[in-house]
């Protein structure tokens, strides 16, 4: 089997703000599977409304495995620090077929929210 695509865009990150003491940590995450045979090599770019785009994120997804990368952990982000409160979209390409979600944890507010999307894929 080889699903997935090569290259997946999310358009609506907007990392949450921290409160001190929350028990769930606000953050998003990319979501990235791979169900081929071979690892992948993946690039992943983050693009904003006012500031030059962090480019060429390198991130190895091996083969038959998931990963998940906060985006709010500059350690799973290649060293790349996305600002709380900024508008970025994401482009993930990938020299093996992958399947990616993106997702956000909001404990901002009294009514906790979740939610996960797949993107737009080629």
């Amino acid at each position: 089997m080889s699903g997935g695509s090569k290259a997946w865009y999310f358009p609506d990150g907007y990392l949450p703000a921290k409160r001190a003491g929350e028990a769930l940590v606000s953050h998003e995450s990319i979501m990235l599977l791979n169900v081929g045979k071979l690892d992948a090599d993946v690039r992943i770019d983050i693009y904003f409304s006012s500031q030059e785009p962090i480019r060429d994120i390198s991130v190895k997804v091996p083969a038959e495995r998931i990963i998940a990368l906060r985006t709010d952990l500059p350690a799973e982000m290649g060293g790349a620090v996305i600002p709380e409160l900024t508008q970025y979209a994401v482009r993930i390409t990938s020299d093996q077929n992958l399947v990616a979600q993106f997702g956000r944890l909001d404990s901002t507010q009294n009514n906790l929210a979740y939610y996960g999307s797949n993107g737009f894929h080629e």
